[in-house]
C-alpha cells in the first residue's frame, strides 16, 4: 500500500525544520539560524493516530539572487509533485509577506490539499496576528510553535484529515526494486538490457536521466517493478535545477523499493562516492544487491572477478551479506541472473522464523561462545524472538541491554547467518531488558 506523502513548504528561516523535528520526535534536520541552512530535503517515516506517512523537510522557496535559491526552489518543487498534502508554513513574527503570498500562488496550482499553519505564535497576542494569512485565501491558518510543541497536534489532526482513504491508495503486490549509483555507471543500459527495449534514453553524458521511470514486467512468473534512478551526486556541491530533481527521486525510489541494486563502474572502478551511494540504501534496511557493469570492458584472467569482488568486500564492508554479480548492459552478459537475485533476496528479507528454532540456536551459540563478562557482570541472554521482516528483526532479551556489546551482538547476526539464509538483506537486532 502507498504510503501518503506530506511536505513542508515555505520561505527560509519560518521553522520548518523545527516543526519537521517535532513531527518525527528527532533531530533530523539541521536547526540553526541563519536563513536557508537546509539545503537537502530530508525524508522521515511518521505516525499519528495509526496513520504512518513520509515526512518531506524542504528548503525555503526563495527568489533573488542568491546562489542557493534555484536550488532550494527545485528541492521545494519536486516536494510539492511528490506530496498528497502540503503543508505551508509561515512566520507570525514576520506577518504576511510578497513571498509568502507568492509561494501561495504556487500552491493554487497544485490542486492538493494545502494546510496554512502559522508559526512562532508562542503567545496568544501573537496568535491574534494570524488573522493577516486570511487574505491567502488557503482556508483557516493553523497557529502553531516549534519551539514549545503548541498545535502540533492540531496541525496533525489536519493533515490526516486529508489524506486519500486507505482503500484509494494505490496497491501493488510485485516485488519493487531500483538501480541506484553516481552518474554514469550505467543504470539506464541496464534498464535497457533488462526490458530488451530502449525504455529511457542512454547517453555517455552523466546525469542524462532526468527522472525515476517506473517499469512493470514479468520474468519467471514473479511480477516486479522497475525504478530506474538518476545518479546520485556529492552532498555540498551546488547542480543545475534537474540534476537536484534527479538526487531527491533516487532518495525517494530507494524508499520505495523492497531491494536496491547498487551499481558500480568496472572500468573506473570504486571511489568513494559508490560507497555513500550505497550507504542510502544500506541505512534503509532494504535488500542489497552489488552489480559490477561494464565487465566487458576490463582485461581479463582467470583471477580478475576473484580480485575484484575482493575489493568489493574490502570497501563496502558493511555490506558483507550483499551478493555481487558482474554483469555487460552492452553484451547482456548475466543480465538475466538480476531477476532472479531480486527475487531470492526479496524472499530473504521476508523470511520469518520460528521462535523456538531461534532459541535453539541461541542455546547452541552461547554454548559455543559463552557470553562475556563486562565489568565483573556477565552478560544473560535468555530469549530471542522475530519481531518483523524486510529486514528482518529480532529482538534479543537480556539481563542488562548494556552488557550486548557491539562484538557479541554481531556474533549472533552471524549465527542467524550461518544457520539461516539472509542473503542480500540486512538484518537488525535489538537487546531488550527481561522484567
Amino acid at each position: 500500500m502507498k504510503t501518503p506523502v506530506v511536505a513542508i513548504v515555505g520561505r527560509p528561516n519560518v521553522g520548518k525544520s523545527t516543526i519537521f523535528n517535532r513531527i518525527i520526535n528527532e533531530r533530523v534536520s539541521i536547526v540553526e539560524d541563519t536563513p536557508g541552512v537546509t539545503r537537502d530535503r530530508i525524508y522521515a517515516h511518521a505516525n499519528w493516530l495509526g496513520r504512518n506517512f513520509s515526512l518531506i523537510d524542504t528548503g525555503g522557496i526563495q527568489l533573488g539572487n542568491d546562489e542557493f535559491n534555484e536550488e532550494i526552489k527545485a528541492q521545494a518543487e519536486v516536494a510539492i509533485d511528490e506530496a498528497d498534502v502540503i503543508v505551508f508554513l509561515t512566520d507570525v513574527t514576520a506577518h504576511l509577506t510578497l513571498m509568502d503570498e507568492t509561494i501561495a500562488k504556487m500552491l493554487f496550482k497544485t490542486n492538493k490539499p494545502v494546510i496554512l499553519a502559522v508559526n512562532k505564535a508562542d503567545n496568544p497576542e501573537q496568535r491574534n496576528d494570524i488573522f493577516d494569512f486570511y487574505s491567502l485565501g488557503l482556508g483557516d491558518p493553523i497557529p502553531i510553535s516549534g519551539a514549545h510543541g503548541t498545535g502540533i497536534g492540531d496541525l496533525l489532526d489536519e493533515i490526516i484529515k486529508n489524506f486519500p482513504e486507505e482503500n484509494e491508495l494505490e496497491e501493488d503486490d510485485t516485488v519493487k526494486f531500483s538501480f541506484i549509483g553516481r552518474p554514469n555507471v550505467g543504470k539506464s543500459s541496464l534498464v535497457n538490457a533488462l526490458l530488451g527495449e530502449e525504455r529511457v534514453i542512454v547517453s555517455d553524458i552523466e546525469g542524462t536521466t532526468r527522472d525515476a521511470i517506473d517499469t512493470k514486467f514479468t520474468a519467471d512468473g514473479t511480477e516486479f517493478t522497475m525504478v530506474d534512478t538518476a545518479g546520485i551526486r556529492k552532498r555540498g556541491k551546488v547542480y543545475e535545477k534537474t540534476e537536484k530533481y534527479a538526487v531527491m527521486r533516487a532518495l525517494s525510489a530507494i524508499d520505495r523499493s523492497d531491494v536496491v541494486l547498487v551499481v558500480i563502474d568496472a572500468e573506473t572502478g570504486i571511489i568513494e562516492q559508490d560507497k555513500h551511494v550505497a550507504g542510502y540504501a544500506h541505512e534503509a534496511g532494504r535488500g542489497i544487491v552489488i552489480v559490477v557493469n561494464k565487465w566487458d570492458l576490463i582485461e581479463k584472467d582467470n583471477h580478475s572477478m576473484k580480485e575484484f569482488e575482493t575489493k568489493v568486500r574490502q570497501e563496502f564492508s558493511y555490506l558483507e551479506y550483499a551478493p555481487i554479480v558482474f554483469v555487460s548492459a552492452r553484451t547482456k552478459q548475466r543480465i538475466a541472473k538480476l531477476p532472479e537475485l531480486v527475487k531470492k533476496v526479496h524472499a530473504n528479507q521476508n523470511q520469518r522464523i520460528q521462535s523456538a528454532v531461534l532459541n535453539d540456536l541461541l542455546l547452541e551459540a552461547t554454548r559455543i561462545t559463552p557470553t562475556p563478562l563486562v565489568n565483573g557482570k556477565r552478560l544473560r541472554v535468555y530469549y530471542m524472538t522475530q519481531v518483523a521482516t524486510n529486514p528482518p528483526t529480532f529482538v534479543v532479551f537480556v539481563n542488562d541491554p548494556d552488557l550486548l556489546h557491539f562484538s557479541y551482538q554481531r556474533f549472533l547476526i552471524n549465527q542467524l547467518r550461518q544457520n539461516f539464509d539472509f542473503t542480500g538483506t540486512p538484518i537488525k537486532l535489538i537487546p531488550r531488558e527481561r522484567k
